[in-house]
């Protein structure tokens, strides 16, 4: 399944860009993300934005046509068939797995790459 292609350009938060200028630091940049879902999902385009492992969950941006936010969702714990690898997404998201969810780019360059 490719994955969705949609990207949102994230403005870095006013407390970090506040922190820099205190700092006398360059302020951080705006930056892009792209969908981690399979394409023709239904509901919020997701990014994984980073992990808190302490909490047990990770922190995602989510947005749609109305706007943006920030959301802590618990991991997925569906295993892959062979019951090693858990699924690299929130639960209860809305389309495939990630071990599903093939980016067609990047398997052309595997396949470049195999012995």
């Amino acid at each position: 399944m490719n994955p969705c292609t949609a990207v949102v350009l994230l403005p870095p938060p006013q407390r970090v860009a506040r922190l820099m200028a205190a700092l006398g630091c360059p302020p951080p940049e705006a930056g892009y993300v792209l969908c981690e879902l399979a394409e023709n999902h239904d509901g919020d385009h997701t990014a994984l934005l980073w992990e808190e492992d302490a909490k047990r969950l990770a922190f995602w941006a989510c947005w749609n046509d109305r706007g943006t936010r920030l959301a802590g969702l618990a991991w997925c714990g569906v295993l892959d068939g062979a019951g090693e690898d858990a699924c690299g997404l929130y639960a209860g998201h809305p389309s495939a797995h990630d071990w599903d969810i093939v980016d067609p780019t990047l398997e052309a360059l595997d396949a470049l790459w195999q012995p």
